[in-house]
C-alpha cells in the first residue's frame, strides 16, 4: 500500500498541489503554518472516517476558494479521490477508478494510520479517543469493521431519538435493538480480535528504546447479539431516564499499562506515553502487513521533535523495515538526518512545494 500521486485542490491552504512519493519515507519539512499537516490531513481522507483532525467538512475548504476540495490519489493502477462540491459542502463524496463509490469502500483499497501531537493525550483523554484509536487498528485489519460501526452507529441514534422522545412503541424498540445487537456484536468481535492478536505482535517484538504496552480491551457487555438485544429491552427504563443508551459498544475502553513496570498508561510520564503509542503503531504495522499482506501507510506529524538522537535513529530504522510507505512532518531537515537514504526530502513554504530530493 503505497502512494504513486496525490494531488491536492483548494484543500486547507493548498489552493493546487501535486506530490509524487519516490521513497519509502517522504519527509515534509518547513515552518510553522506552511501547511506540512495539512498534507498529512488530506492522506487520511483516503480511508473511511474524518481524518486526522477529525475537522468538519466545510472547514477543509481553502479560504478564497469556490467553497469545495478535492484530494486525489493513484496507488498503482487504481485512481481514488474524495472531497465536497461547492453546492453540497456537507456532503463528502466518494470516487474509484471514476465511479461513484461509498465512504467505507475506502477501506477495501488503503490502510492508513496516523500519530499526531494532539495523540500525546490519548491516554488522558477520555475512553472515547481511545475506542476510535482502537477502531483505526481495527479496520486496518478488517475493512468490514466500517460498515458495522456505521450501521451500529445509526441505529444508535435512533433509539436514542426514540429514547429522549419519549416513544414507547415495544416493537419497534425490538426491531431497532434487534439491529443494533447484531452490528454491536460483530463490532466487539472485532476489537477482542485485534486486540488479541496485537497483544501477541506486541510479545513477540525485538527489544527496543520504546516501551511494549500491555493492552486489554475493557467489556462492558457480552459480545452475544441475543443477550445484547435482551440487555436493551431489560434497560429501556432505566436508559428513558437517562435520554440515551448507557450500554453497548459505544461504551467499550482500550486498557495500556506499561510492561516494565506495570503502571496504567494514564499514569506514565509524557515520554513513555510517547513511547507506548509508538511501539502500538509499529506492531500494529506488522500485523497488518501480516494478514491484509502489504504494510499500512503511516502519517507521522513531528514524530521526531522531542527524541533525543538514539531514538529518532532507532525510531526511523525500525520504520524502515516495516515496508511502510512513511509520511513524516517537521520544522527542521536535520531532524531526519539519519532517516537513510530512501527518503525523499520535500520542502514546504508558504503552501508552495520544494524538492530538496532523497537524503543522503
Amino acid at each position: 500500500m503505497a502512494l504513486d500521486r496525490l494531488d491536492l485542490t483548494d484543500f486547507r491552504n493548498h489552493a493546487a498541489l501535486s506530490v509524487r512519493p519516490q521513497g519509502r519515507f517522504i519527509i515534509l519539512h518547513g515552518a510553522n503554518g506552511a501547511g506540512k499537516t495539512n498534507i498529512l490531513e488530506a492522506v487520511s481522507l483516503l480511508v473511511p472516517g474524518r481524518g486526522l483532525r477529525r475537522a468538519n467538512l466545510h472547514e477543509m475548504a481553502r479560504q478564497g476558494g469556490a467553497g469545495g476540495f478535492a484530494v486525489a490519489a493513484r496507488l498503482g493502477e487504481a485512481a481514488l479521490g474524495t472531497g465536497i462540491a461547492a453546492d453540497h459542502p456537507g456532503r463528502r463524496i466518494v470516487h474509484i477508478n471514476g465511479a461513484a463509490a461509498a465512504i467505507n469502500d475506502l477501506a477495501e483499497w488503503l490502510s492508513i494510520l496516523w500519530l499526531t501531537p494532539a495523540m500525546d493525550r490519548l491516554f488522558m483523554d477520555g475512553a472515547g479517543a481511545r475506542r476510535r484509536f482502537l477502531d483505526r487498528l481495527v479496520l486496518a485489519l478488517e475493512p468490514g469493521h466500517a460498515h458495522n460501526s456505521s450501521r451500529y452507529e445509526n441505529a444508535l441514534r435512533q433509539r436514542n431519538r426514540m429514547l429522549s422522545e419519549g416513544q414507547g412503541d415495544a416493537a419497534w424498540y425490538d426491531a431497532v435493538e434487534a439491529g443494533m445487537a447484531q452490528y454491536a456484536a460483530a463490532i466487539v468481535e472485532s476489537r477482542s480480535r485485534t486486540v488479541a492478536q496485537l497483544s501477541q505482535r506486541v510479545a513477540a517484538m525485538p527489544p527496543s528504546p520504546f516501551a511494549r504496552p500491555l493492552l486489554a480491551l475493557e467489556q462492558v457487555e457480552t459480545p452475544d447479539a441475543e443477550t445484547l438485544a435482551a440487555g436493551w429491552k431489560a434497560g429501556r427504563g432505566r436508559d428513558r431516564a437517562a435520554g440515551r443508551t448507557l450500554t453497548g459498544p459505544h461504551r467499550n475502553d482500550l486498557l495500556v499499562r506499561h510492561d516494565g513496570h506495570g503502571q496504567p498508561a494514564a499514569s506514565c510520564s509524557t515520554g513513555e506515553q510517547k513511547a507506548l503509542l509508538l511501539s502500538l503503531i509499529l506492531a500494529h504495522t506488522a500485523l497488518v502487513a501480516e494478514r491484509r499482506g502489504a504494510p499500512p501507510i503511516l502519517l507521522l506529524d513531528e514524530v521526531a521533535a522531542h527524541l533525543d538522537p538514539g531514538r529518532r535513529a532507532a525510531l526511523f530504522d525500525r520504520l524502515y523495515d516495516t515496508g511502510s510507505q512513511v509520511w513524516m512532518t517537521g520544522t527542521e531537515e536535520s531532524l531526519f538526518d539519519n532517516a537513510g537514504s530512501d527518503a525523499l526530502r520535500l520542502h514546504i513554504s508558504d503552501s508552495m512545494l520544494g524538492d530538496a530530493g532523497p537524503m543522503r
